[in-house]
Parts: structure tokens; C-alpha cells; sequence
């Protein structure tokens, strides 16, 4: 076997999570009809942040190979790594300054403040490798998708009314896969150890979200938005079937990585559909 070499690039890898924060910025960049440069700067701050992780996680997790040590004499990866960092991090801040200077500087010291704190907080939970956390993962999916706030606020200086409501449309999407992949993964294990039983609380969760989903949809309904009650019908169902699925040890058998396409697909045809029932 052909042994791999140090890792000199640190993209982000979690091809979800990616989609997860760029769909929220780009529809409401739609949404808001109008462009500003501030956006541009969004974007950047946004895309800069997230990539951090990456590198910074390398590092935390290996601080015993550089603690002490001249920089030069660090491992390739993790010389590399801090490369990243370092203009990430300049990156970031020059954007998030930008912001603040042209303003309205408040409501992007709010933001920026709570997002390094989650951050720090997201950065501890991956050094104890404690990040498949389901309830983690749902904090995350709320703070990823809140870039559609930085999108709205960069584009025209407010938070227009639909700002809220893409927000959370988007974070329930978010938050119904990861229950679901939750229940598929314990699915597997179940089938693995041929003990039913041990899937039953994640399926039973995901039918929870699942019921929620489709509740949403009704009162989308009463409030005369029939396309954002489409939407969320469209989830619920893909959901469903997922789960339903996931009763057939066969289909317990399809690569993850199908299973993410699938996932994603689901999540961009949803994202188009409240994109346009908020039109």
C-alpha cells in the first residue's frame, strides 16, 4: 500500500456542513434584490471562519508534537496547518472588520461575538471527539444556517421580515437529516449486532421531527403560504422514506456516500422551493 504523505492543504471536508453554510448566504443574498460589496466581504468572513477549524483542529490535537518546539522544526502537516491558520484567521478578521466599519456595526458585534463563542465551544467538543453528538450537531446546523442573517444584513444594512422565517425553514431541513442520518446509523449497528432494539430511540426521535415537520407545513398552510407548506411536505416524506427504508437491511447496505447525495439533493430541491414561496 502506497503511504500517504503529510497533509499540506486543509479544505474543509465535511461536504454537508459546506452546503450547509453556503445555501443559507446565497439564498438570502437572493432574496434581498440588491448586491452591495458588503456581501462579498460576508462571504469571505463567513467561508474564512468555518475553514479554520480544519487547521486549528490539527493543531490542538497534536500539541505535544510542537509544544516547545522553533517552528521550523514542527512536522510538514503541521507547519502547513499553521500556515492555513495564519491567513485564514487575517482573512476573517479583515472581513469582519469591513463589516463593522461600514456597519450597522451592533448587529455584527452580536453576531461575531456569539459565533466565536460557539466556535471556541465547536473547537473543545472536536478535541474530545465528542462532535457526532446529536444535540451538537442541531446547535451546529442553527449556527451554520445563520448566515443567511450576515447575507440580509450585509445586502441591506437590516434584517428584513423573511429573514427569520428563512432561517429557521432552513434550520429544520438541517435538523431533520441529521436525525435521520442519526436513526441510519443506529439502524446499521442494530442490524450489525442483530439486536433490534438498539435502534429503536434514534427512529423514534427522527418520527418525532418527522411529525414536527409535517405540523409546519399545516400551519404554513392556515397562513395562505401553500408553496412553503409544499416545501416542508417534501422533506417530511423524503424523511419518511428514509426511514422506512432503513427497516430493509439491504438498503442499510448503500454507500454513505450515495446516502449524502441523495441527502443533499433533497436539501437543494427544498431550499429552491422556500426560495420561492418567500419570492
Amino acid at each position: 500500500m502506497k503511504q500517504q504523505g503529510p497533509r499540506t492543504t486543509f479544505f474543509p471536508r465535511e461536504h454537508g456542513a459546506t452546503a450547509m453554510l453556503l445555501t443559507p448566504f446565497v439564498a438570502a443574498a437572493i432574496l434581498a434584490r440588491t448586491f452591495r460589496w458588503q456581501e462579498i466581504a460576508g462571504l469571505l468572513a463567513i467561508a474564512a471562519a468555518y475553514s479554520i477549524k480544519e487547521p486549528l483542529v490539527t493543531l490542538g490535537r497534536r500539541r505535544i508534537q510542537w509544544e516547545g518546539l522553533p517552528t521550523r522544526n514542527w512536522p510538514l502537516d503541521l507547519q502547513a496547518a499553521a500556515r492555513w491558520l495564519v491567513v485564514e484567521a487575517l482573512v476573517a478578521a479583515t472581513s469582519a472588520l469591513a463589516l463593522l466599519l461600514t456597519g450597522p456595526w451592533l448587529p455584527y458585534a452580536i453576531i461575531f461575538t456569539a459565533s466565536a463563542a460557539f466556535f471556541g465551544f465547536a473547537f473543545w467538543i472536536n478535541l474530545r471527539n465528542r462532535q457526532r453528538n446529536p444535540l451538537f450537531q442541531v446547535a451546529s446546523a442553527l449556527a451554520l444556517t445563520s448566515t443567511s442573517l450576515v447575507a440580509a444584513l450585509s445586502a441591506t444594512g437590516s434584517f428584513p421580515a423573511w429573514t427569520w422565517l428563512l432561517w429557521a425553514l432552513l434550520a429544520a431541513q438541517a435538523t431533520g437529516g441529521i436525525f435521520t442520518v442519526h436513526a441510519r446509523l443506529d439502524a446499521m449497528a442494530a442490524l450489525r449486532k442483530s439486536n433490534p432494539a438498539l435502534a429503536l430511540p434514534a427512529r423514534r426521535t427522527a418520527i418525532s421531527v418527522c411529525i414536527l415537520l409535517f405540523t409546519a407545513a399545516i400551519v404554513a398552510l392556515v397562513r395562505q403560504q401553500p408553496i412553503l407548506a409544499v416545501a416542508l411536505d417534501l422533506i417530511t416524506v423524503g424523511y419518511a422514506w428514509d426511514l422506512r427504508r432503513q427497516r430493509d437491511p439491504a438498503a442499510l447496505k448503500l454507500p454513505f456516500m450515495k446516502v449524502g447525495q441523495r441527502s443533499l439533493a433533497l436539501a437543494l430541491v427544498y431550499s429552491v422551493i422556500v426560495l420561492i414561496g418567500l419570492w
